[in-house]
């Protein structure tokens, strides 16, 4: 997942990202190891959050937009 890429070019933490989102920094730093997979729900949280679409973070495409 490109989390880590997202979250580092907007300048925001692991923790504030956590905040944002409800969830443990723990977590956070999981996905971005690639230790955990995020659940649908949060796939939706995080996309949103970044205005990218869920097959951009998962790397299916290279290209954030989403579709509307």
């Amino acid at each position: 997942m490109k989390l880590r890429e997202l979250r580092k070019s907007k300048g925001i933490s692991q923790l504030k990202l956590a905040m944002d989102l409800n969830m443990n920094q723990n977590s956070v730093s999981r996905y971005e190891n690639g230790e955990r997979e995020a659940d649908y729900a949060t796939l939706i949280s995080i996309a949103d959050y970044f205005d990218v679409s869920i097959d951009y973070l998962l790397g299916r495409t290279d290209k954030p937009e989403v579709n509307k």
